[in-house]
């Protein structure tokens, strides 16, 4: 009996680890042919491909291609460290600025491989991070698997991942994005964290798992600039069930260290970039070590001591990491980030509402609230509805054994009768099971206040929902309650419940699945390729063109032109230039945008009618009323403006340029003009 239950578990985990594999590159090729379909991406031109890579995706293509088209793979890294194309008057280590280091070695990679024959550059790179697309859900697969002991709710997580497409992934139209790269690393992350708080790891088998935590997180850190935030998101989870003793501290404490270390091997890599440096994860994993440290009597005493010491270390280890940071930042003049802590204090209400970068954010459909009918997409999988139904068991299982082990601390005279209780207990919970509940919730909350953060949590909630559906901790915990609990019983449900569910949606969705897939489309923006076709042809290599951040990122890749500004953010210097090079949208004197302009070097700049007549937000969002706003300016339209806002001396320039009046033409001629853009050359005054 015993030889014959290790031949079927092996089988089984044959079978399961070649379905995962098999899930993984179908989800691979499902995406790869509806980026296809969509586009007609292997017909059109190169310049439309390249567009199609929008705002920022377009700008990180631009250095793959970059070191691709390099003459040595030398020149290519030298370009980058040295880079003085991307923000014009200005020499700037892109390696430091930028998470790059993809496009770097993919770049080299293909270089070096004897496939430029049979594979263009581009093709290299998207089916490179569609691939990744399969070892983000066989890590998806791998951690519901590792939770419910079945593989059976690994392959319900493929399924609910492929059938909400729409909110758990958008790698098929904004490919190059930083999040794409880094997701699945993160993903290969949680699996290996939820495998190390297994009970009775072998020593050997936990010092193999915390390697590859600590490579999935290094590459995960690599690949985002915002890994910090996603990090310390998961700093707090450790740090909330380490408080409660629902992980053993001793392997949190190596995840705190491998979450700084992987950090700080990334911030070499981008020669000491000071944004990380000042990162916030830093300075909490630093303070809950030092808090450690001195609170050594933390987890000793009766439940009323307990909950004292427990309030006394969040303050402290709070005001500690405040402390430290602010520190950090001081010593180190650091500014990098201060347009993200703007955004949040803004949009909680604690903040100015009038800062130009922050509205910038709040504006901005992506960084609102999630929409409620995101649950509605997610419910018609039955997710939504699944998802909520574990959730609350398992909610109410980890308050209850929180409380207990409050109660019952080390060093308690009761410890004893706990310990003999516990074997007995019908509630328990997990160290991997915590791990993940308290993981969901948080970037649940994360997921509820940012929008564009919700491909964090509806991947894992995939994930969770399947476990939770193949589980004999909820099932058991639900049947006990009913009294109604046989090992038979549990068997039954969370075998057969998982099938139906599967059957459910490969009936609903297989028809829609096909459709889609035989839904042919082509891209068609004929205005932006006549425009980067003249930018080509009709300037100099060095002409310098300044415009909106979205659209410069592709006058970057499509024409090599050099840049005033660019969408990614993350620079005090660079948001103040944007802002100031946005002035063309404003309510200002040609005199004033003349000479602005010229600060920067500007040969052309580019105007479009989108920006200058939005309709797409609604009156106080749309980008010149932003720039009203921080102006001092009213607004246009009928509303309401704050009693300190005075008109402008000056017609709205965007719209006053076209005239042709003596005033602005005597500095700007215009030089190309289509149904959406405008450009103009600045006259070069002596």
């Amino acid at each position: 009996d015993h030889t014959g239950g290790k031949l079927w578990n092996i089988l089984s985990s044959t079978v399961g680890g070649i379905v995962a594999v098999c899930l993984g590159l179908l989800t691979s090729v499902y995406i790869a042919t509806l980026h296809e379909n969509d586009l007609w991406f292997s017909n059109i031109k190169e310049v439309e491909r390249e567009i199609s890579f929008r705002t920022e995706c377009g700008l990180y293509y631009s250095y793959y291609k970059q070191m691709v088209q390099a003459a040595s793979i030398q020149q290519g890294l030298h370009g980058l460290v040295y880079d003085n194309k991307t923000e014009s008057v200005r020499t700037i280590n892109i390696l430091e600025r930028m998470n790059v280091y993809q496009e770097v070695f993919l770049s080299i990679l293909y270089r070096i491989l004897p496939i430029q024959q049979y594979l263009e550059p581009v093709y290299f790179y998207i089916y490179t991070l569609f691939g990744l697309q399969a070892i983000y859900v066989i890590a998806l697969y791998v951690t519901s698997w590792l939770l419910s002991g079945t593989w059976l709710s690994g392959l319900l997580a493929a399924f609910w991942y492929i059938t909400n497409r729409v909110d758990t992934t958008r790698v098929e139209f904004t490919i190059p994005l930083r999040e794409n790269w880094a997701l699945p690393f993160f993903a290969v992350q949680i699996a290996a964290i939820t495998y190390l708080f297994r009970t009775h790891l072998q020593p050997a088998h936990e010092r193999w798992t915390l390697l590859a935590v600590f490579i999935a997180t290094f590459f995960f850190s690599l690949t985002w600039q915002f890994n910090q935030f996603m990090m310390l998101i998961q700093a707090l989870v450790l740090f909330i069930l380490d408080c409660l003793d629902m992980l053993p501290t001793a392997k949190v404490t190596w995840l705190y260290i491998i979450q700084v270390s992987g950090l700080l091997l990334v911030c070499v890599m981008q020669f000491f970039n000071s944004m990380i440096l000042g990162s916030l994860l830093i300075s909490f994993n630093a303070s809950v070590l030092i808090a450690r440290t001195i609170q050594k009597n933390l987890k000793k005493g009766g439940l009323l001591s307990r909950l004292g010491k427990l309030l006394l270390h969040v303050l402290f280890v709070s005001c500690l990491t405040l402390l430290v940071n602010k520190l950090i930042k001081k010593i180190l003049n650091l500014e990098s980030d201060e347009h993200i802590f703007k955004f949040l204090k803004a949009k909680f209400g604690f903040g100015a509402t009038r800062d130009f970068d922050a509205n910038l954010y709040l504006c901005e459909e992506a960084f609102g609230l999630l929409p409620l009918n995101t649950f509605s997409r997610l419910s018609d999988t039955l997710l939504f509805y699944v998802y909520i139904f574990v959730l609350f068991p398992m909610t109410v299982t980890a308050a209850i054994v929180a409380f207990q082990n409050l109660r019952y601390s080390i060093g308690s005279s009761k410890v004893e009768k706990f310990i003999e209780k516990k074997e007995d207990c019908t509630i328990a919970l997990k160290p991997g099971t915590a791990y993940n509940l308290i993981h969901t919730v948080l970037f649940g909350c994360l997921a509820l206040s940012t929008m564009r953060m919700k491909y964090l949590w509806t991947s894992h909630m995939c994930v969770f929902a399947s476990f939770g559906l193949c589980s004999t901790e909820v099932w058991g915990l639900i049947l006990k309650c009913v009294r109604l609990y046989t090992s038979q019983r549990i068997s039954v449900i969370r075998y057969s419940l998982p099938v139906i569910v599967l059957l459910y949606i490969s009936y609903k969705f297989w028809p829609g699945i096909m459709d889609e897939l035989s839904e042919l489309r082509e891209f068609y923006d004929p205005d932006t390729v006549e425009l980067m076709n003249w930018i080509k042809s009709n300037t100099p290599s060095t002409a310098v063109f300044a415009g909106s951040m979205q659209l410069l990122a592709g006058v970057k890749l499509c024409t090599g032109r050099v840049l005033t500004n660019h969408p990614h953010y993350e620079d005090k210097n660079l948001r103040e230039r944007t802002k100031q090079i946005y002035q063309i949208y404003a309510k200002r004197s040609p005199e004033d945008v003349y000479r602005i302009l010229q600060s920067f070097g500007t040969d052309y700049v580019i105007l479009e009618d989108s920006i200058c007549y939005e309709r797409r937000h609604s009156r106080g969002c749309r980008l010149r009323d932003l720039l009203d706003i921080a102006n001092g300016h009213i607004m246009d339209g009928l509303g309401e403006n704050a009693p300190d806002l005075k008109p402008s001396l000056y017609p709205r320039f965007c719209e006053e340029i076209k005239r042709n009046l003596p005033s602005y033409t005597v500095h700007f001629t215009r030089v190309f003009q289509n149904k959406t853009f405008h450009v103009y050359r600045l006259a070069k005054h002596k």
